[in-house]
Formats: structure tokens, sequence, C-alpha cells
């Protein structure tokens, strides 16, 4: 009998695909990458929805958390832990969710996706509550755990959403705030998720986090103001920032830096406005963090090279 969901059906475009050479697999595969960004624009609307949610959910002092399980549980993993080196976030802000924890970051955990009460455990492991926002990512769209999670989370009064390549069970999107459906079609090799499905989830999480964080004023223009300096290339991101937007020498902007405590958007905001950190945090604390709320300054212009 054949499988109704679209994750598991047979790709005719690759059916002599174990007789292939390197050179055809790869132009098969690439092919088949190829129809991954037309199919995540099919759902702009719903991922524009899901940045609105993210963004209230923040500013109400909430978390967003991604619940899956194997690919779809590491991609929200994934997209979680880039966000606090990427816009200075609290790691508490985004969290990602994983059946069978952290060893299935690495290594597979079979039969953790279908242990039902787990997903529901974890939410309550969590504390989520009606102030969160919990995406559920499911290629498949029946994801056991995943299913549960949700269930839970919507019991508990979260927003909540779904991310699946394939459709989920009707009575699962009428209990969902939104139901986000890349539909990529049948995998270069059959069921195997990690590819198409997971290009697409990576691509929708992409959007929903990083504009969800546009959105709180993390960026000036294009330029990363909130990120957190961990490392040399961040630091030296953050000096050249400052001195690109406030056009001050290196020295300048190590020294600016130093009194904003480290922080890009405050070294911006005192250096415009001729503020101390305190104020500068005020100010921008009263224009919903957006520097160009504060400063009224466009962002300087790109140079091409």
């Amino acid at each position: 009998m054949l499988d109704p969901r679209e994750t598991e059906r047979r790709n005719p475009r690759t059916a002599s695909i174990d007789l292939a050479s390197p050179l055809e697999i790869v132009d098969m595969i690439n092919a088949e990458d190829r129809r991954v960004p037309d199919v995540v624009a099919t759902q702009r609307e719903q991922v524009a929805r899901a940045i609105e949610l993210a963004e209230a959910t923040f500013r109400s002092g909430g978390r967003l958390f991604y619940v899956g399980a194997g690919t779809s549980g590491r991609l929200g993993v994934l997209d979680a832990s880039e966000i606090p080196p990427t816009f200075g976030a609290n790691p508490e802000m985004v969290q990602g969710i994983i059946a069978g924890g952290l060893p299935a970051l690495t290594r597979a955990q079979e039969g953790a996706e279908d242990v039902v009460e787990n997903g529901a455990i974890a939410i309550d492991e969590h504390g989520v509550g009606a102030q969160d926002f919990v995406i559920g990512i499911a290629a498949s769209g029946t994801t056991p755990y995943v299913r549960a999670a949700l269930e839970r989370a919507a019991a508990l009064g979260a927003t909540t959403a779904i991310l699946a390549c394939s459709p989920p069970p009707a009575d699962l999107v009428a209990k969902v705030d939104v139901t986000i459906l890349p539909i990529v079609g049948p995998e270069v090799v059959t069921g195997s998720t990690r590819m198409k499905a997971g290009t697409a989830t990576k691509l929708v999480l992409n959007m929903i986090t990083t504009g969800a964080m546009i959105r709180l004023g993390k960026t000036y223009g294009n330029l990363m103001v909130d990120l957190r300096a961990t490392n040399n290339k961040l630091v030296d991101r953050s000096q050249r920032i400052v001195m690109e937007v406030c056009g001050i020498s290196r020295e300048e902007a190590t020294k600016l830096l130093d009194r904003a405590d480290k922080s890009v958007k405050l070294a911006i905001v005192m250096q415009k406005k001729g503020v101390s950190r305190e104020e500068a945090e005020r100010l921008l604390a009263e224009n919903g963090g957006v520097i160009r709320r504060v400063t009224k300054d466009e962002p300087p212009p790109i140079r091409e090279r």
C-alpha cells in the first residue's frame, strides 16, 4: 500500500540514480535543490505571520521554541544556537527541543519520535506558557512527538505553528495558529528528508528568526548591530561597523565600544546623539530598540569594492 505522505513518494526524476556517474548524481541533486526556494516562496504570507507572532512574543517577554525529531529537530537546535552570537540575544529567547535530547544531536535516537508522551513532557519541562510561541517541525507532518508537543503547548495557551513538507492531519492544522507547508515533493532518495525538506526547513527558520530580530531593531539597515563579540572575528566586525557608521578611526571605535560595554548599538547611539550609555539605553528602549528611530539617520551608503 502506497504511503500518502509527500515525503515518502518516489521521485521519477531520480529513478535511475543508482547507475549514475558522480557528475550525473550532482546534476540530479542540484536540479531537485533548485526547486526548493520557489516552493518556500509560496509560503511567504504564512512565514510573515510567523515573524509577526515571534516579534510579539519577544516584545512581551516570551520565548520561541522549535520542537522536532531527527533532522527537523537538529535544524531547530542549530537555528536557536545561532541567535545569541548573531544578534546578542539571551540564549533563553530561542530554544530548540529535539526528541531524544542532546544525544540525538550527534547520533540518531531511533524511536524517540514515536514516544508520544515525551513531546508533552518536554513542553512541561521547559515551562512553556501562554506568553510563548512553539513551532513544531515535522517534515512528514505526522511526527507523534511533535504533535504531542504542539497539543500540550496549545492547551497551556501558547501560540503554535507547524512547519511541514507534507500536509499534516486536518485536526492538527485546526489546532495551530499558523501552518507553513513548503511541499518540495519526493526526495532524490525516497524518504531522505535531510535533503530537500531539510533545505526548505532551514530557509524558513532563517526567515522567521532573522525577520523577528530585524523587527526588534537588531540591525541598522542590513548591518548586524546587536552582535555579541565572543571571538576575534566578531570583535573586528564590531569595530568595523562602528567605524563605518560613525565615520571614526579604529582606535576611536575601540574606545567608544569600551564605554558602551562592547555594544555596537549603544556605541552608535552614543556617538550620533552625543549622550551617555545610560541615555542611549533609555532612548533605544523608548523606540523599540530601533537605531534609526532614535538617530533619524540613514545607514551609511554601501561602497562598491
